[in-house]
């Protein structure tokens, strides 16, 4: 009787441990690894400041962004279905199988941090799930369209065509330092980037940076780190090869992120393994030195310069001629394109503002409407803060009335990124407010978007700044 009393205690406790697990409840443990993270709002952005261990801090995460990352999920599982016909657990089965093996094992303990303080908050996702939604870009945009013709010819692969953004030092600066700008264009309803990610790992340096709510990295690729390391990068337009046997994009660069001391030990931890994924134009500044640098990484080409004078700028046309002739299909001549028009449209700011630029011009270069082909104001899809919803013509790559576009700005100089901060609109880098609904009632053609396209309001300018408290 007495081993029946004991096994039905021993099953009643089990039974409250777990419900305890699934209902938002936490342990005394839980509590001691939540107690250094937190969350608030500040407009339009969530501030998520995560510490410790990569298991602790992913924990923190998954459980503080519960919600948010569920909202990802839906955002990517709706898009991929509707563009492929295909189901989403062929996607995660895929993506896993390529990406999950070639992730570090620190990335990987931090994502399975992320899926048990989801499970804490009650929302099951797997590792290979959470992989699959940290490599997006790299898998829809880079290795989907390398295989989907032999699954079936017809399925959609968006085309990649996004960000704009400059880097200068030297004599092209009011105060000689570096200034560094960006915007980042993507569709309207991928997984939603206004996330500011404050992370003070127990190992390498802390970094303050732009993301995505599930995400051990940036993607839009937006930071700073205390090893006085800023950058961004624009996406290599129209690029075509990839390597399913390398690292992951995503993997690199947050590694590289998260150890290099100087420009070019993280620009070797980002070409250690380069899988072609998600192809970009990285612009990395260093503050102590003063140096800027353009890392093109292509997949069998790279192209890299660096000075302490002058600037980069990127717009998705990549500018080392080997991976532009042999690794992209792009014609950098058609100005009738938006990356075409904006490349020349960086050039002309940056000829004109020569020894002036600072964090009020950066702000205004990002918000520029200049169209190049037309040689007028015209926000749509030529111009450096883009607007492919208002443009009524086909804007290579995307077509009339594109639910696509800048929804952001970020801007740091010198002295931000010494304290660790960064301004940042979320939005339009204009302040141009889009309205989902009223969107969506102008073009029924896109009615499938129902549920997903996220509107967005008009919020100010605001300063974040590693450790803020609100």
């Amino acid at each position: 009787m007495k081993k029946v009393s004991l096994l039905i205690l021993a099953l009643v406790m089990l039974s409250s441990y777990l419900q305890g697990q699934t209902s938002g409840q936490l342990s005394e443990n839980q509590k001691t690894r939540l107690a250094k993270a937190y969350r608030h709002e500040k407009s339009g952005w969530t501030f998520l400041h995560l510490e410790g261990t990569p298991k602790d801090r992913g924990f923190q995460h998954g459980y503080l962004m519960a919600k948010e990352i569920k909202e990802n999920f839906h955002m990517l599982r709706t898009s991929w279905e509707y563009d492929t016909a295909l189901d989403w657990w062929w996607y995660v089965d895929h993506a896993g199988s390529i990406l999950t093996p070639k992730v570090d094992a620190e990335n990987l303990e931090e994502i399975d941090g992320i899926a048990e303080g989801l499970k804490v908050a009650g929302e099951n996702f797997s590792r290979d799930e959470l992989v699959a939604l940290n490599g997006y870009p790299e898998i829809i945009d880079s290795w989907w369209p390398t295989v989907k013709d032999s699954v079936h010819s017809h399925a959609v692969a968006h085309p990649k065509e996004s960000c704009s953004s400059f880097i200068a030092t030297g004599s092209m600066t009011a105060d000689g330092k570096i200034v560094l700008g960006h915007n980042t264009m993507d569709m309207y309803y991928n997984p939603v980037s206004n996330v500011i990610m404050d992370i003070l790992p127990e190992k390498g340096h802390r970094i303050l940076m732009q993301s995505i709510a599930g995400f051990v990295h940036s993607e839009t690729d937006f930071f700073i780190t205390d090893a006085g390391l800023v950058g961004s990068e624009t996406t290599i337009g129209n690029f075509h090869p990839f390597n399913p046997k390398g690292t992951p994009e995503f993997s690199r660069m947050r590694h590289a992120t998260q150890y290099a001391n100087s420009i070019d030990e993280w620009c070797e931890i980002m070409k250690n393994g380069n899988n072609g994924g998600y192809a970009n134009a990285w612009l990395i500044g260093d503050i102590n030195t003063n140096e800027i640098a353009r890392l093109e990484l292509g997949l069998k080409f790279i192209g890299f310069e660096k000075k302490k004078d002058g600037f980069f700028t990127g717009s998705n046309v990549a500018e080392n001629l080997q991976i532009l002739r042999m690794e992209t299909n792009k014609d950098e001549t058609n100005i009738k394109n938006s990356s075409v028009a904006r490349r020349v449209q960086w050039k002309k700011l940056m000829k004109e503002n020569k020894g002036k630029i600072n964090v009020k011009l950066a702000k205004a270069f990002e918000a520029d409407h200049y169209d190049s082909y037309l040689k007028k104001i015209n926000p749509a899809g030529r111009s450096l803060c883009g607007h492919w919803e208002l443009d009524d013509q086909f804007c290579g790559p995307y077509q009339p009335f594109s639910p696509e576009g800048t929804i952001d700005g970020k801007v740091v100089d010198a002295v931000m990124a010494r304290q660790m901060s960064f301004t940042a609109r979320w939005g339009s880098a204009c302040g141009m407010a889009f309205d989902a609904n009223k969107f969506l009632e102008d073009h029924p053609q896109y009615d499938w978007l129902t549920g997903i396209l996220k509107s967005r309001p008009t919020e100010p300018w605001t300063t974040f700044k590693a450790g803020e408290k609100n």
